[in-house]
């Protein structure tokens, strides 16, 4: 398993971040579509880890996609990786934080705008700083 520059035991990811927000940044789940904080969110600021905090996206990157989760067009260098998906018998890119592996959801090449991504991130697993 991969080391990250942040690490705890799942009893202390736990403990800090509740159930709800475990389930989805530590055991991979998912929130229900235009349901999260953040699908419609459009204040100007910057998207952080749910879990460590690490800046991840800005507002200038935000955009509607109508798909039922916050989307992004590019992350912030450096800060995302990408791991192969193949569950629930798909193949997708999954996105977890660099600096302590939460995951954050998937990146699709469907995006509307000139980078053609699509980062579907689900609202639990992040953080707004204005």
């Amino acid at each position: 398993m991969k080391k990250y520059p942040i690490e705890k035991t799942e009893a202390e990811w736990l403990e800090e971040l509740g159930p709800e927000r475990y389930a989805i940044l530590r055991k991979k789940g998912t929130e229900r579509p235009f349901t999260g904080e953040y699908n419609l969110h459009a204040e100007n600021g910057a998207y952080n880890c749910g879990a460590c905090n690490t800046q991840l996206f800005e507002s200038t990157n935000k955009f509607d996609s109508g798909c039922g989760w916050p989307s992004f067009d590019a992350s912030i260098e450096g800060t995302v990786e990408y791991i192969r998906d193949t569950t629930h018998g798909m193949i997708r890119t999954e996105i977890v934080c660099a600096n302590c592996g939460s995951h954050l959801g998937h990146v699709f090449n469907d995006g509307p705008t000139e980078t053609g991504q699509r980062y579907c991130v689900n609202s639990a697993s992040i953080n707004f700083k204005g």
